[in-house]
């Protein structure tokens, strides 16, 4: 991601990784579908203590071992997404970047910073041959650079 891009916070802090830590967000334990774990995409998985994490983090299936929270290791994602804040958490899978949104907020990718920054985010995706899927409970669109989300 560009670090001249909106969602860049001016602080170093925001883009120094080795400074952001998952901290009481569960949210990856709650928004994704995990087929091996047989948990359904917004619910809880029966292994997560809300707000501290995995019971079985040395045990933990591959598929959560891969796991990359894109705030975790994208340097150009400022405060604003970690996903405690943001109320949504994006990762990357090839040229497809997911954005999940906590259906408890389900409008909060459509205010700022987030609208326009999901549209950047959505034209540098394309510009490399990728897009966005955002999914919002069991609604799910496409975010294109220039409407920033909802149209597929």
């Amino acid at each position: 991601m560009d670090l001249a891009s909106p969602m860049t916070a001016a602080t170093p802090a925001a883009t120094d990784l080795s400074l952001r830590a998952c901290g009481t967000c569960t949210l990856c334990c709650r928004l994704p579908d995990i087929e091996v774990l047989s948990k359904p995409a917004n619910a809880w998985c029966r292994h997560c203590v809300e707000d501290r994490g995995c019971r079985i983090y040395d045990d933990r299936p591959q598929t959560c071992r891969d796991f990359l929270c894109l705030w975790r290791t994208d340097a150009g994602l400022g405060r604003e997404w970690d996903p405690s804040a943001a109320k949504m958490m994006l990762y990357r899978q090839g040229p497809q970047t997911t954005v999940l949104v906590d259906p408890a907020h389900p409008d909060i990718w459509r205010t700022e910073p987030y609208r326009s920054g999901l549209a950047a985010i959505a034209a540098e995706a394309e510009a490399g041959g990728g897009y966005v899927i955002l999914f919002v409970g069991d609604h799910v669109s496409r975010v294109r650079p220039d409407a920033g989300g909802d149209r597929a």
